[in-house]
């Protein structure tokens, strides 16, 4: 499977990323590069390969998660003005405003008042 200039244009534009015309060919290549070794690999006979250590039932066991919630140095009303549900209210960033969210959005998630 080789990687074309119209996947490299689609993947960027799913990341928000911008790409020079000028890098598209270089990033073309580089992404075939990546593609032949992982095939390359996918060959390697495994079958008779130890797991790796740690893993599974070996792994560190997780503490539990008890005790009494620390306490906040300041109110949670000096950094937070707005809270829904349990959950902290915070503005929408331009660069979210920009892509086309809507005004509806905002008063859904109960921020108009915070931007």
């Amino acid at each position: 499977m080789a990687v074309t200039d119209a996947d490299v244009r689609h993947i960027a534009a799913l990341a928000r990323l911008g790409v020079a015309d000028e890098r598209l060919p270089s990033l073309v290549g580089e992404l075939n590069h990546i593609l032949e070794h992982m095939a390359v690999l996918q060959q390697v006979v495994t079958a008779n390969v130890d797991a790796a250590a740690a893993v599974g039932s070996l792994a560190m066991p997780l503490r539990e998660d008890a005790g009494p919630q620390l306490p906040l140095a300041r109110a949670r009303d000096s950094f937070a003005p707005a809270t829904k549900d349990g959950f902290l209210l915070v503005p929408r960033l331009a660069t979210h405003t920009a892509l086309g969210t809507s005004s509806v959005d905002d008063a859904d998630a109960g921020t108009e008042d915070l931007e």
